[in-house]
């Protein structure tokens, strides 16, 4: 029977039966099974004065590409996106919550991005057009011209009881980060740096990935050189100053830190990273997790959506007799069903 195709969005679900597209380019997949793992690792350093999360997403990033078959632009734009949203989960989720965010910029050549990510460890995300034009060759790798205009981002927060979703919404610059430090200030009031880097080979190959993001907490909580003055609230001009003083040293080394691109393509780990740039405020690693590019749909939730249309709909897709091929927007899995299922 010929087959007719259906684009949907998968209702959530957390059994988690994505469809895993598999790399083709073997030289790629043999490189990335003598890769160290992905992993993302939460740390605080300066006694507990800056936290931080630490992702290695090389398997991550690509697995992303390997479901949507994205170009280099592509990839590199969703890419972006996407380790962002991992990031989300340690510098936003206090407790079991899912977040959605919405990049919308209609006007851009790449029009935006949806991204969702889950307490429970997992991100998805797809662009908002298929594949993104360009005009003349790339000079860098500057998106922001990509995703620059008249725009905005919406991040939605579900909690377990919460009758309505907690929206924050922010105009874009087209600087995806710099984005969502903005965010951070405005809504959460905490002082944040947050980066991703992508490493391809000349072969266009995503080779190294990862992201990182670092927070000045509130002045509560830790001590520093054996004083409680970051223990409690900080009052006099000598705590403050003190305290600007070290988070203007750690500002310094954050903006000297390599490319996390590149250190994790030449097989460093986290642990050396943060040694190596942050070792002088004694960074302390609490959490090692794993984080994955992964999809709730499957098979049944597309059928529970068949089952929502109306009796007529159903009726006209039966008679047509073809066996219906269901793509996840998500993720790009695909699900055949046969009119007899529903």
């Amino acid at each position: 029977m010929p087959c007719a195709t259906l684009w949907c969005r998968a209702f959530l679900c957390y059994s988690r039966d994505m469809i895993k597209a598999q790399i083709q380019d073997k030289e790629l997949s043999e490189y990335l099974q003598v890769l160290q793992k992905d992993e993302m690792i939460h740390f605080t350093m300066a006694e507990g004065r800056i936290r931080g999360a630490l992702f290695h997403g090389t398997h991550f990033v690509n697995q992303m590409r390997a479901q949507h078959d994205t170009g280099i632009l592509e990839t590199y734009i969703l890419g972006q996106a996407t380790l962002c949203g991992a990031l989300l989960i340690p510098s936003l989720m206090k407790g079991r919550e899912h977040v959605s965010w919405r990049y919308d910029v209609e006007s851009s050549p790449a029009k935006g991005f949806n991204v969702e990510a889950d307490s429970t460890g997992w991100v998805r995300g797809y662009l908002l057009t298929d594949r993104i034009p360009v005009e003349k060759p790339l000079e860098n790798w500057d998106m922001t011209p990509f995703l620059s205009g008249d725009g905005f981002m919406t991040i939605q927060a579900v909690r377990p009881g919460d009758k309505y979703p907690q929206t924050s919404s922010v105009n874009t610059t087209g600087n995806i980060a710099d984005d969502l430090v903005f965010f951070f200030d405005r809504s959460e009031q905490l002082k944040t740096a947050l980066t991703t880097s992508i490493q391809m080979d000349k072969k266009g190959r995503v080779v190294g990935a990862g992201g990182i993001f670092i927070q000045v907490m509130p002045g509560t909580g830790g001590h520093y050189n054996g004083k409680a003055k970051l223990g409690a609230q900080i009052n006099t001009s000598s705590d403050q100053d003190e305290n600007e003083a070290i988070i203007e040293k750690i500002e310094n080394a954050y903006r000297a830190a390599p490319s996390l691109g590149t250190w994790f393509s030449q097989g460093h780990s986290h642990e050396e990273f943060l040694q190596e740039i942050f070792g002088e405020f004694n960074p302390v690693v609490a959490v090692h997790r794993d984080i994955v590019y992964d999809c709730p749909c499957s098979k049944e939730s597309f059928l529970r959506f068949l089952k929502t249309l109306s009796e007529a709909d159903r009726k006209d897709l039966k008679d047509k007799n073809e066996t219906l091929e269901l793509r996840c927007q998500n993720c790009g899995s695909v699900y055949y069903v046969k009119p007899t299922e529903f």
